[in-house]
């Protein structure tokens, strides 16, 4: 694992405790800050990192918090407070 992997992964645990400390704009500042690291190193976001969090506003994505969550035929759609959609396949 790369170093800009390891800071990635630690930005990723910083930005979750601080969306539950209610801080969203600590939690922003780390989404941003390890979007920026991956462009950087050309490394892609790990998965649960980039379901988490809102493309638009780049906001750490609570479910219940502020975002929501629903199931559809064969697709969760994610929807955050600033109105954005995320769709995800899923089997049956």
């Amino acid at each position: 694992m790369t170093i800009a992997a390891e800071r990635i992964e630690r930005l990723h645990d910083l930005a979750k405790a601080a969306a539950a400390d209610g801080d969203d704009d600590r939690a922003r500042y780390y989404v941003r800050l390890a979007r920026r690291v991956a462009e950087r190193n050309r490394l892609t976001l790990p998965r649960a990192f980039r379901r988490f969090t809102c493309d638009r506003c780049d906001v750490y994505l609570r479910p219940g918090k502020n975002a929501r969550v629903r199931l559809q035929d064969g697709h969760v759609v994610i929807t955050c407070d600033c109105g954005a959609h995320a769709r995800y396949p899923y089997d049956n």
